[in-house]
């Protein structure tokens, strides 16, 4: 497995198997894996078979993240991620610095005194975590046409636990006449049904059991769906009071909605998604299901 660290050595690589005829599946990552990603690794590794090549990147970028979120404290272990990588059927794991992705002006260290052209998707992002953190999109949507740009590749695979992100890359995929094919896997869970995430690693022994009540809730909602529908905010504000009786619990969002446009319904039926995103202490987690 290579280890390539800068954006010349990753695109002559990528270029050379395109010339040989290999084709490339890559996995945008921001490290901290999980067995979520490997899931992810092998749904790419399954996508090329024995013709090409798997390309994870791991890059914790700064434009997806607020002011007030976890840039700093982002958990960060190359080595680990590296062997899971390998031991995942891996072929090369792409680590740029920041300061290859957005280069800077030595002076303020600000990345958007240079870096003034971004990649942004203006219709599925206007709700949940788009309304919740309002610069994310545009920070995932530009680090992952730079690394379509950079990694060439002919597959890129996301799971569905970030259920909006991967259809907002669809769209830019599809707006933007990407040749690439998006591989959407499924979420991956603890055995007690908590989704796996990089940040559980912040939850306290108490704060893990609360984490419990996203699942839950949702097992609830899936339990009342029928085809005759529901009102969608009769069904919030229950969800909300039973996540809420959990301690250390605060909802950001429940909300509910067409799998293919993201828009809301009124009327919560069978085939509806929903998603939630909940603070359990002060580590936001999020999850979704259809119902």
């Amino acid at each position: 497995m290579k280890h390539i660290e800068t954006i010349r050595e990753m695109q002559s690589l990528a270029l050379g198997w395109k010339r040989s005829g290999l084709s490339i599946a890559l996995v945008p990552t921001m490290g901290a894996l999980h067995a979520g990603h490997v899931s992810l690794i092998k749904c790419a590794c399954q996508s090329v078979q024995l013709s090409g090549k798997v390309v994870v990147s791991i890059y914790v970028n700064p434009l997806q993240f607020s002011p007030n979120e976890d840039l700093a404290k982002y958990p960060r272990d190359l080595q680990k991620d590296m062997r899971i990588c390998q031991e995942a059927g891996a072929d090369a794991v792409f680590t740029p610095t920041d300061s290859l992705m957005y280069p800077f002006e030595e002076k303020s260290g600000d990345p958007r005194l240079k870096h003034s052209t971004y990649a942004v998707e203006e219709t599925l992002t206007q709700s949940m975590e788009g309304v919740a953190r309002p610069t994310h999109f545009k920070g995932v949507t530009t680090i992952v046409a730079k690394l379509f740009n950079i990694v060439l590749p002919d597959y890129a695979a996301f799971g569905n636990k970030d259920f909006q992100q991967a259809a907002v890359i669809q769209r830019m995929v599809r707006d933007l006449n990407f040749p690439v094919q998006i591989i959407r896997a499924p979420i991956i869970r603890e055995d007690d049904g908590l989704a796996l995430s990089s940040r559980n690693i912040y939850l306290s022994t108490e704060e893990r059991k609360s984490a419990l009540c996203l699942n839950q809730a949702i097992k609830k909602a899936k339990e009342k769906t029928s085809k005759d529908g529901l009102p969608a905010e009769e069904l919030k504000l229950e969800l909300k009071t039973f996540i809420e009786n959990n301690p250390n619990t605060k909802v950001d969002y429940i909300e509910f909605f067409n799998p293919e446009t993201l828009s809301p319904v009124s009327l919560v039926s069978t085939g509806t998604q929903i998603a939630l995103a909940v603070f359990v202490g002060k580590t936001r987690l999020i999850d979704n299901d259809t119902l």
